[in-house]
């Protein structure tokens, strides 16, 4: 019976977005449809999703073969506790924000927006997204990855102002070059192994010499960290994310980089288990998280902090991977979780902030404290958390990640393990910033203050500024936009409520990362007949 639920589960996380992106094509002159599907597909998914998660954490990894043709000829969609789990989560982030910007939407009116684009392509972007995750193969893993990107492409350059067009050119021009790389490994890989079954590679690199070996998991770090923002790869993200509309970029800034840590994590544990590579990663997790920090102190802008910031997490994720531990495994992945939530949040109160205030810049705001109670709760609890004041998930996942380098030892972890505790106070300094001069002080005393946006738009960009008193009165937030923000801000506390069943599911996804057997035979090939194994036509 679980093996015919999988059979549906695991490709419909792929095809409904897709279907339900045709639709609303199909019927894009009716917005209010457009967003009753993409609003009711987004739930399915999330429900999916979890029951995905469930299956998996109680009866492991199950595989499903299109078509029924066995790999490697075949396509392999694979679902364990890991891909699961960046499904739920993503899932998670997908409905809260699209609800956020419908919600927008009908409140500020969507008469000038460009609804009829926006829903398709964010749903096609969840199937690239989903695709990515269930990927049992390298060629499918880049269709994944190259369909996200292209919606993603859509999304960041709406409203085509030159600010959007610019930060859409670098943005495309930078995925390019990742995704020919990520071509040239593919091409290395099939060339050097004889297959692109990420099954059949677990067991075929052993074989190949460690040069050779090295080289291709080079490419591949190269191809991987540039979408996952690991520095030196990582410039391109502050001058493209703070452009888009804010639901966007709480969606890029969530969920886009942390595709391409997935990536690494898998590779890196089923691939090219071994670590060849970790010095390498430790310390690109070390500058990643120092460099990215400092960014943010040298920013005036609330969305390019919070991109720095981005950036400067990514390095406890590498740093948990990088130690090639069960533990420092399980931390990274606890730690995806919790960033995708808090910094998806986060962004979206920016975007209320803009609403009400009339700018994200700290040169233009002050007293919002006072104007406005509510936001600032909203702001300051995810601010805290990604400080990683105790007892907020960040603390808990930095706490997991430092001691996971502490129990591994040796100069270089202790070295990552102070840049970590580092770049966790200068965080906290950095949101402590924000909230001095956006929150706390008075808005007369702000440099610019007396400049605010006319009105708030949902998805176009606007250049049209008018004194601050004189601006209309945008009213109250929508309980459409401020209910879904407070929703991630729950679901983060439960992160720290039931971090311990949290970390147990993680713990149990990184010992079957590491151990590889149980992905390396139950993907059918022609070396291991797999194990209870489903297909879209039935099982077998």
């Amino acid at each position: 019976m679980s093996a015919d639920l999988f059979g549906y589960l695991i490709p419909s996380v792929f095809l409904l977005p897709l279907l339900a992106a045709a639709l609303c094509l199909v019927v894009s002159r009716r917005p209010h449809v457009q967003n009753i599907i993409t609003i009711i597909t987004l739930f399915i998914l999330l429900v999916i999703s979890g029951l995905l998660l469930v299956l998996t954490d109680q009866h492991g990894m199950h595989v499903v073969q299109v078509g029924g043709w066995d790999a490697p000829v075949g396509i392999s969609l694979v679902a364990d506790r890991l891909s699961a789990l960046m499904l739920c989560v993503a899932a998670v982030v997908l409905l809260t924000v699209i609800i956020y910007a419908v919600g927008q939407g009908v409140r500020d009116g969507d008469g000038d927006q460009p609804t009829s684009i926006f829903l398709p392509t964010y749903l096609a972007l969840a199937a690239g997204l989903n695709g990515a995750f269930i990927a049992g193969d390298l060629f499918n893993l880049f269709v994944g990855f190259e369909i996200l990107l292209a919606a993603s492409y859509v999304l960041l350059t709406l409203g085509a102002s030159q600010e959007r067009v610019r930060a859409g050119v670098s943005y495309t021009v930078v995925s390019m070059v990742s995704s020919m790389v990520f071509l040239l490994g593919i091409g290395l890989t099939y060339s050097a192994a004889g297959t692109l079954n990420l099954a059949q590679l677990a067991t075929r690199m052993a074989d190949i010499p460690d040069g050779l070996r090295n080289t291709i998991f080079a490419v591949f770090l190269v191809a991987f960290g540039i979408k996952a923002a690991v520095f030196p790869l990582s410039t391109w993200l502050p001058d493209s994310y703070p452009t888009a509309p804010a639901p966007v970029t709480a969606v890029f800034a969530g969920l886009l980089t942390k595709v391409g840590v997935y990536a690494i994590i898998r590779f890196h544990t089923l691939v090219f288990a071994g670590g060849s590579m970790d010095n390498v990663l430790l310390v690109a997790g070390l500058l990643t998280m120092v460099v990215g920090i400092l960014g943010a102190i040298a920013q005036s802008d609330i969305k390019r902090i919070l991109s720095f910031t981005l950036v400067s997490h990514i390095g406890y994720m590498v740093f948990g991977v990088a130690l090639s531990t069960e533990s420092g495994l399980s931390a990274a992945i606890y730690y995806v979780g919790h960033h995708i939530i808090v910094q998806t949040t986060l962004f979206l109160v920016v975007g209320l902030i803009e609403r009400q205030a009339g700018s994200s810049s700290l040169r233009r705001l002050g007293s919002m404290a006072v104007l406005s109670p509510v936001l600032a709760v909203t702001f300051l609890v995810p601010a805290f958390n990604l400080g990683g004041i105790p007892p907020f998930s960040g603390f808990i996942g930095k706490l997991a990640v430092v001691q996971a380098g502490a129990e591994v030892g040796g100069p270089l972890n202790w070295i990552l393990i102070g840049g970590a505790m580092a770049t966790s106070l200068l965080t906290l300094y950095v949101v402590a910033r924000v909230w001095s001069k956006a929150f706390w002080r008075p808005r007369a005393d702000a440099p610019e203050g007396a400049l605010a946006l006319a009105k708030p738009l949902a998805l176009l960009p606007s250049d049209e500024y008018v004194e601050f008193d004189e601006r209309d009165d945008v009213g109250k937030m929508p309980m459409s936009m401020l209910a879904p923000t407070v929703a991630l801000i729950v679901v983060s506390l439960l992160m720290t409520v039931f971090a311990g069943p949290l970390l147990a599911v993680t713990d149990r996804a990184a010992e079957s990362l590491m151990e590889r057997g149980e992905y390396v035979y139950t993907v059918p090939t022609d070396e291991t007949p797999g194990r209870y194994v489903g297909n879209v036509t039935g099982v077998r």
